[in-house]
C-alpha cells in the first residue's frame, strides 16, 4: 500500500485526497514556527491552522521544530512531505462523530541538532510571526547551558532565546521582527514562565541588554490554556484505517471532537488568528476562569466519580457513565453541588459541564479509572475540596455527592496487603486485589490510620480528616462531618457502592 505524500494526492481519487490536493496545491508561505511535532500538536494547534487555511483565513503554513534529541517524528513527517491524517472520534451534540481529514498545514520538519542552520534561516524570514510550541511541563524548564551560536541548544527555552537573538541581529533590533509566543504546555502562566527562563537565559550568555529589552517590548508571550484528548497513532487499529483509507499512514493522529484553547491576548492578536471566525472555540480571554472550570469540573469529576465507580467493579470513565447509579452520583455532584459556586456566567458553566459529560460518553476512548487514581489525596484537595468548603459555607450543610466522594476515597485507599514496597487495595464485590498509587509518605499515612480499623472506625475516619498534610485544614471540625464519613464507609464496606449510593440519593 502506497504511503501518504503529496505524489499519492495526485494519484489517488478519493473525497479525502481530492481536498488535500487542493490545499497542498496553494503553496502557501510559511507564517508559523512550532517548537514540537508530536501527537497533541498535530491533532490541536496544526488542525487549527488547516481549518483556517481552508476557509482563507490565514494563508500559512507551519514549521515544525524537533524539540529533543531523541526525537523521531520529523524523518516521518518529511517522508510524508508533512501530510498526516487526523481521525476525530467521540460524541458531539449527543451525535456519535467518526471523520477523517488529511492536514495540510505543515511545510516541513527540521531537526535542529542535525540542521541549526535551517531553524536560523526560519528566524531570518519576516513572514514567521508566530510560534508555538508543546513541549510538555518538563520541556519548560530552565537550564543552564552554554551558547554556540552554530549548534542549538538543549532545552526548548535555549532553542527560543537562540532563535531570538538570531532574528534580533539579522534585523537590526527591528520593533516589527518582534514575535508572538503561544506555548500550550499544561503549566500555570506558561506564557509568563517562559519569557522569565528566556530572560535568564539571556543573562546566563551574556546577551546584551538591548536584546532583553528588545525581548520584553516588542515579543509577546501569551499565557494559554488547551483541552482536547489526542490519544495519537492507533497502532492496535492502524491496519484497519489504512484499509479504510486507502493509503498507509504513518503519523495518523486520533483526537476527540472537542477542543478548547484559552489565550490572553487582546484583539489585535485575535484579529491576526481570527480562530473564531472560523468556527473554532478558541477564546482570547484572560486564562484563570477557564482554568478554574476545568479543574472544578472536568477534572473535578473524574476525581470525585472515579473510587466509587472503581470499587463498583467498574473499569472506565465511560462505563461508569453508563452505570445508572454512578451516573446519578457524577450528576448530582457536578450539577447540584459545584456549578453553583462557579462565579462564571450560567450557559457557559452549563455548556462545559455538558460538553465534560458527552466527553466522558466518547466509545472510542478507554479512559481507565485507575489511571485517574493516581495521587488521589492530592487531586481530592486540588480539585474537589474548594468547591466542598465554599458549598459548607453557602449552605451550612453538607454537600452530599462531594461528602460521599470522598467517603468512597477513604474506602478506595484502605490497604490489604504490602508487596515489594507497593500498597494493594481489595476490590469489594469481585475480591480482587489493586494498586493504591501514591507518594510513600500518603500511603504509609493510610496504613497507619486504618490499623485502628478493628477497633475504631470512628478512630480512622478522625485521623484521615485531621491530617493537615493532606487537605491543608483540618477538615475533622466541620460540623457532621466525621460522623456522616464514618456512616457512609460503613455502608459501602457493608452492602457495596451502589446501596450506599441509593441510600443518600433517597434520603
Amino acid at each position: 500500500m502506497e504511503q501518504l505524500s503529496k505524489t499519492l494526492l495526485q494519484q489517488q481519487k478519493s473525497e479525502i485526497v481530492e481536498q488535500a490536493r487542493q490545499q497542498v496545491e496553494r503553496e502557501l508561505p510559511e507564517r508559523v514556527i512550532q517548537i514540537g511535532e508530536g501527537n497533541f500538536l498535530r491533532g490541536f494547534i496544526d488542525w487549527m491552522i488547516h481549518e483556517l487555511n481552508k476557509k482563507g483565513l490565514f494563508n500559512g503554513s507551519i514549521v515544525a521544530v524537533q524539540p529533543t534529541p531523541r526525537g523521531k517524528v520529523v524523518p516521518k513527517l518529511n517522508a510524508q512531505d508533512g501530510l498526516y491524517t487526523l481521525a476525530q472520534r467521540g460524541v458531539e451534540a449527543g451525535i456519535e462523530v467518526d471523520r477523517r481529514e488529511v492536514i495540510t498545514s505543515i511545510s516541513r520538519g527540521i531537526n535542529p541538532y542535525s540542521d541549526w542552520q535551517d531553524v536560523l534561516k526560519v528566524a531570518e524570514n519576516r513572514d514567521i510571526r508566530f510560534m508555538f510550541s508543546n513541549t510538555t511541563e518538563a520541556g519548560l524548564t530552565y537550564l543552564r547551558e552554554d551558547f554556540q551560536e552554530n549548534i542549538s541548544p538543549l532545552s526548548f527555552p535555549g532553542k527560543v532565546t537562540a532563535f531570538l537573538f538570531h532574528r534580533y541581529t539579522f534585523f537590526e533590533a527591528s520593533a516589527e521582527a518582534g514575535m508572538i509566543i503561544i506555548p500550550c504546555e499544561l503549566i500555570d502562566n506558561n506564557g509568563d514562565h517562559l519569557q522569565e527562563i528566556v530572560l535568564q537565559i539571556s543573562k546566563d550568555w551574556n546577551l546584551p541588554e538591548a536584546f532583553t529589552a528588545w525581548v520584553q517590548e516588542h515579543n509577546l508571550f501569551c499565557n494559554t490554556l488547551v483541552d482536547r484528548i489526542v490519544t495519537g497513532f492507533p497502532k492496535d487499529s492502524i491496519e484497519k484505517f489504512n484499509e479504510e483509507l486507502g493509503y498507509e499512514d504513518i503519523l495518523l493522529t486520533v483526537s476527540e471532537p472537542y477542543h478548547l484553547f484559552a489565550i490572553e491576548a487582546n484583539k489585535d492578536i485575535a484579529d491576526l488568528l481570527p480562530f473564531q471566525e472560523a468556527g473554532l472555540n478558541v477564546h482570547w480571554k484572560p486564562v484563570a476562569p477557564f482554568r478554574e472550570r476545568k479543574v472544578r469540573i472536568l477534572n473535578g469529576a473524574h476525581t470525585l466519580m472515579f473510587a466509587a465507580a472503581f470499587l463498583a467493579g467498574i473499569d472506565t470513565v465511560k462505563e461508569a457513565m453508563d452505570d445508572n447509579y454512578i451516573s446519578r452520583f457524577i450528576r448530582k455532584g457536578v450539577y447540584e453541588e459545584i456549578l453553583p459556586l462557579l462565579n462564571v456566567p450560567e450557559d457557559e458553566k452549563v455548556g462545559f459541564a455538558n460538553a465534560t459529560l458527552e466527553r466522558f460518553l466518547n466509545p472510542f476512548n478507554q479512559h481507565y479509572l485507575l489511571d485517574i487514581s493516581l495521587n488521589s489525596i492530592f487531586k481530592w484537595r486540588t480539585r474537589i475540596l474548594p468547591s466542598f468548603m465554599e458549598f459548607v459555607q453557602k449552605n451550612d450543610t453538607l454537600p452530599q455527592a462531594l461528602t460521599f466522594s470522598l467517603s468512597a476515597l477513604l474506602a478506595f485507599y484502605r490497604p490489604q496487603r504490602t508487596e515489594d514496597g507497593q500498597v494493594f487495595g481489595i476490590r469489594l464485590e469481585s475480591h480482587t486485589p489493586y494498586p493504591i498509587r501514591d507518594s510513600a509518605e500518603v500511603t504509609h499515612s493510610i496504613e497507619k490510620l486504618w490499623q485502628g480499623e478493628q477497633q475504631d472506625l470512628k478512630y480512622t475516619v478522625q485521623e484521615f480528616l485531621s491530617n493537615e498534610e493532606f487537605w491543608g485544614v483540618n477538615l475533622a471540625q466541620i460540623p457532621a462531618l466525621p460522623e456522616t464519613i464514618q456512616k457512609h464507609v460503613e455502608h459501602i464496606l457493608s452492602h457495596g457502592i451502589r446501596s450506599a449510593i441509593d441510600t443518600f440519593l433517597n434520603d
